[in-house]
């Protein structure tokens, strides 16, 4: 531990886990960590050209979330959504074939199943994950300066699983349901299995009726596809297409403000079509459609104000607070839920908030998640997959698979933090 990092440490309790909120890292602080989360990557690529048993072959190197020795559960399968936010890292010269090679493995997978599926596992096709496949294609075309050839070819398969995956009617993607919204799904047409397709698994949000929810989050990522579609015929000349997906956004984004969004709360809420009402469980999926683009400055500002609901010392939990139902010894853990706070939810509402030009909110919620991992990376020498922001010193609530350590996108959001908001204060 660094004497520097010593110096700045408030010590709150024997771990001594907190810094002061005053302080502001420096490169210095962040070194060590850095190292370890640059010499981690080579431990959780894979390279698996070939199906074998129940792992899929993909052309290209890929990541997995996390390795961890001697435990029976271990990854060697390449995930949707968790690839989105470990490239968030990377996105620099140096892993450019990497980044865009993940890209290509998805989409192989789209090609060869017409869906790409939760992980590249044989038992993992019948459901996806939260598409960030737009998003993933626009990162690549503006950091690695692509060409429009490669901008459409990588758009229409884009369009396809928008199609086919997310606007299915019918077995096996029954998506598509109520007023031109979406829900998480599962081929075998179980509640706790399309939540599952949410990332969130599991989490307070659905009540464990998943299959019953419109989620706030699913059809912001579906907005945002719509926008990305606009402005990829734009840029490929078609300004008639254009318009259309234009036209197409505005209609969700009206769907999604009367169903969802919540002027009395400041938030959107997932909506129950099956009761026809707004669900009770206030998250950070409320601000998915902040970081798409779709809300009015009267709603960013209440969208920021709603802020102190989740942030506590060590950064934002997944949700304002624990319902008692869940307190229930016995009932099914919930990890993603209060008190534990996620990397991928923290860079989207720091992303959201610097689209709006909040960027001294941004950089308070980047701060403060960056001294919580930090100070458990100096104490342990390891990165969580999630933490206890509430008492950072303490462990996450634990989840319905072992806690992971590592851990790839925790790592990818660390790194990109400090290219934002620490390499800067030299």
């Amino acid at each position: 531990m660094s004497a520097i990092y010593r110096a700045r440490k408030l010590l709150v309790d024997g771990l001594g886990v907190s810094f002061r909120q005053s302080v502001q890292l420096t490169p210095v602080d962040t070194a060590e960590a850095r190292a370890y989360i640059k010499d981690y990557w080579k431990k959780i690529e894979r390279f698996h050209p070939q199906d074998d048993e129940s792992l899929l072959g993909v052309p290209n190197t890929y990541l997995v979330p996390s390795f961890q020795e001697d435990t029976g559960f271990d990854y060697n399968e390449l995930y949707y959504w968790d690839s989105y936010f470990m490239v968030q890292g990377l996105l620099d010269d140096e892993h450019q074939s990497l980044v865009i090679g993940i890209l290509d493995n998805l989409e192989s997978l789209f090609e060869r199943f017409k869906v790409i599926p939760n992980a590249s596992r044989t038992y993992l096709m019948g459901r996806s994950q939260p598409p960030f496949l737009t998003s993933f294609i626009f990162d690549i075309y503006n950091t690695y300066h692509q060409d429009l050839d490669w901008l459409r070819s990588n758009i229409e398969i884009a369009k396809r699983e928008y199609q086919t995956v997310w606007l299915g009617v019918k077995k096996p993607n029954e998506r598509l349901v109520y007023r031109g919204l979406s829900r998480y799904y599962d081929i075998n047409y179980l509640h706790a299995l399309a939540e599952a397709e949410s990332g969130w698994d599991m989490t307070t949000r659905f009540e464990h009726k998943a299959l019953n929810y419109l989620p706030v989050d699913l059809n912001a990522l579906l907005y945002k596809y719509e926008t990305d579609f606009a402005k990829a015929a734009q840029l490929l000349g078609d300004t008639k297409e254009s318009n259309e997906w234009k036209m197409a956004a505005e209609t969700r984004k009206a769907a999604m403000n009367e169903l969802m969004w919540s002027k009395s709360r400041g938030l959107y809420y997932d909506y129950n079509y099956a009761k026809q009402k707004r669900g009770s469980v206030s998250s950070l999926a409320g601000f998915f459609p902040m970081w798409a683009g779709m809300v009015d400055d009267q709603q960013a500002a209440a969208l920021v104000r709603s802020l102190r609901r989740f942030e506590h010392k060590g950064g934002l939990t997944t949700t304002d607070n624990l319902p008692l139902s869940q307190q229930v010894f016995g009932s099914m853990p919930t990890q993603w839920a209060y008190p534990n706070g996620w990397a991928p939810l923290h860079f989207i509402v720091v992303q959201a908030l610097e689209r709006y030009g909040y960027h001294a909110d941004a950089r308070r919620i980047a701060s403060k998640w960056l001294k919580t991992n930090l100070a458990w990376f100096e104490n342990h020498q390891i990165f969580l997959e999630k933490y206890n922001v509430v008492s950072p010193e303490k462990p996450p609530a634990k989840g319905v698979y072992p806690s992971q350590t590592g851990f790839g996108w925790t790592n990818a959001v660390f790194e990109r933090f400090c290219q934002d908001y620490v390499d800067q204060t030299e």
